[in-house]
């Protein structure tokens, strides 16, 4: 099978992890357990999981003149992810600081950095988006720069994946561009200005509610909730739940964007969508099960296996 060629067109920090036995409340000092760096950032941590899934994946975005740059661009291309497109800026990379507790859960601070100039997209930029199969995107990025890129991937046939967070609100011109969105509970809620709890129940929306609330705006669309699994949804009227496969989770951090990385390849390579939700649903839990968002992200090898055990099974085979 040809590996699909996927673009990403987003963030690229150094993400400083802690590891404590809770996250601190406001004004609390707590003494953590280690210490690491790793790549991080959107863009990159989706760039990664979509080389190890098995795209041809190249990332567009901007570092810092810093050590961290330097060390950014070698781990990416470590990573297999082609840096070629890879800007370099005067000053400060993106770094992310983050706390991770014992049970898996997280706290994270962002300062964009270089990411913040990403603007302009370049001929040899559109060139290479309108050369792929995907283009993937999230909104660490100026939105301008997202729009400019998703609607020269429309005008040339390429699918364009939106990760819409951290969630805003996004441009009628760039929602008319994409072809599948994907969010989390708390960004579709964002995004549909539904209440986040029913005053009466104490209930969070309902999946299908969310879901269909989204169709709205986007043709399709993918609402991930961690542990409780995805729903996919799109305006020929298909619905489903994509349960979760179950392991023990290390660190969540990463898991959003193994998902959609890992999504992104499986919809290139022409698999139908809610197989490639699986999928991803698979690379999404596989990721948690080590600490560091990119340092987690899992190999082909990796998915197939637990996409197999968690979907191939009895009545799934």
């Amino acid at each position: 099978m040809t590996s699909p060629r996927v673009v990403v067109v987003g963030s690229v920090n150094i993400d400083l992890v802690v590891t404590a036995p809770v996250l601190p409340r406001a004004g609390e000092t707590v003494l953590g357990h280690d210490f690491t760096q790793v790549a991080g950032g959107k863009g990159a941590n989706q760039a990664v999981a979509a080389a190890r899934a098995g795209g041809a994946t190249t990332v567009i975005g901007a570092i810092g003149s810093d050590a961290f740059g330097v060390t950014l661009r070698a781990r990416l291309s470590g990573a297999g992810v082609d840096t070629s497109l890879l800007r370099i800026r005067y000053g400060a990379s993106g770094v992310a600081l983050i706390v991770v507790d014992d049970f898996g859960e997280n706290s994270i601070v962002v300062a964009p950095g270089a990411n913040a100039t990403l603007a302009d997209l370049t001929a040899g930029e559109l060139a290479a988006i309108a050369g792929a199969d995907v283009l993937l995107c999230q909104l660490e990025v100026p939105v301008e720069t997202v729009t400019a890129a998703a609607v020269a991937a429309r005008a040339a046939g390429t699918l364009v994946v939106l990760n819409a967070t951290p969630v805003r609100a996004l441009p009628d011109e760039l929602l008319a561009a994409v072809d599948l969105l994907v969010v989390n509970h708390l960004e579709a809620a964002g995004l549909t200005n539904l209440p986040m709890v029913d005053v009466d129940t104490g209930d969070a929306p309902d999946g299908a509610v969310l879901v269909d609330a989204l169709l709205e705006s986007v043709p399709r669309a993918v609402l991930t909730r961690g542990a409780d699994g995805a729903w996919y949804g799109d305006r020929d009227g298909r619905l489903e739940h994509v349960p979760a496969p179950v392991v023990e989770a290390v660190d969540t951090t990463g898991a959003g964007d193994a998902f959609t990385g890992a999504l992104a390849v499986a919809w290139g390579e022409g698999r139908d969508v809610v197989e490639s939700v699986r999928w991803a649903s698979a690379a999404g839990a596989a990721s948690v099960r080590r600490l560091g968002a990119s340092v987690g992200l899992a190999g082909r090898q990796v998915i197939d296996e637990l996409y197999a055990a968690t979907y191939c099974t009895g009545a799934d085979e």
